[in-house]
């Protein structure tokens, strides 16, 4: 990244695309099941407790009933499309993020200013990955939305049919805005939090090598920050990719209508208050870590493989 090992500045740009795209993949097949469980709590407008009127009271219940309703398959609902979306995402934010850290070494800047370039660059290739790979994010969604007992949608095609002819072709784009202000923080925040607390565990390891355990504690620790930070946009994108969905909703419990990302903001905080902003938190803290330590581990070995075949 910003400190350029001299490995990786020998590698190209599809080979730091190919590392962000290999890692999205293997860390989606793993982390699906926390995706499932945190969309279902973000969805739900009942309070996330011991409480008989909510569907989902906690992770251990939700587990529970997610299986003896829907059986195991159901942790794995939206995978092919939420792959294509990791894969993406992971394509475009490593390849647009290497790309500009190295730039931006070549300019020879100060020291003082890496933690900024790697936010900038960080948040610029969160944008544009998102942009790319949005599409894929709602019919994942409403895949993992509909209950097994009611399915409106039978595959991914079929979903991403019907979206397009009966909601048109801007519902593939429902929840950008929301998105958008969160996914630069979120990238930059997890890209710059990544490279502090790699930089320390060097230091306190006395080693100038990127290990794997690096990556993995690294990783985790700057997906926490970064997930935590930004949190309420993620369950507002949420609420706004279902709108005009009831019809394989309302097995679950009360329906959620909203006109936008600002009367979504009113609206959950008049109906479910400050809490309601945090629904799903203790799931999509737990798919954070995971997620973001595989994801880092798996593209610096990655990359390191690739050098090592380089050299060869």
């Amino acid at each position: 990244m910003v400190d350029n090992e001299q490995k990786k500045e020998k590698l190209s740009h599809y080979d730091f695309a190919f590392a962000g795209g290999l890692s999205g993949f293997i860390t989606r097949a793993l982390c699906q099941p926390l995706d499932v469980l945190k969309i279902r709590f973000q969805l739900q407008v009942e309070p996330i407790s011991n409480n008989a009127v909510s569907k989902y009271r906690s992770v251990f219940q939700a587990v529970t009933l997610i299986l003896k309703e829907e059986g195991m398959k159901a942790f794995w609902k939206g995978h092919i499309p939420a792959q294509f979306l990791s894969v993406s995402y992971g394509v475009v934010q490593f390849w647009c993020f290497e790309a500009l850290s190295k730039e931006a070494h070549n300019q020879k800047l100060l020291k003082s200013l890496v933690p900024v370039i790697n936010f900038s660059s960080g948040f610029i290739a969160g944008g544009l990955a998102t942009l790319a790979s949005f599409p894929f994010d709602v019919i994942r969604t409403r895949l993992v939305a509909q209950s097994e007992q009611k399915r409106v949608y039978n595959s991914f095609i079929h979903c991403a049919q019907e979206l397009v002819k009966k909601e048109g072709p801007m519902v593939m784009f429902r929840g950008l805005w929301p998105t958008v202000l969160q996914v630069g923080p979120h990238a930059g925040i997890q890209f710059m939090c990544y490279k502090f607390f790699n930089d320390l565990y060097k230091l306190m390891a006395d080693s100038s090598n990127t290990s794997f355990s690096n990556s993995l504690v690294s990783g985790s620790l700057a997906g926490l920050c970064a997930k935590t930070s930004i949190y309420p946009f993620d369950l507002v994108k949420k609420r706004l990719q279902i709108q005009g969905f009831e019809e394989g909703r309302n097995i679950f419990g009360k329906t959620f209508q909203c006109s936008g990302m600002t009367d979504c903001l009113v609206r959950i905080y008049q109906v479910e208050g400050v809490p309601g902003f945090f629904k799903g938190l203790q799931p999509s803290l737990i798919k954070a870590v995971c997620t973001s330590a595989l994801h880092f581990s798996t593209y610096e070995m990655t990359i390191k493989c690739i050098g090592y075949f380089r050299e060869q």
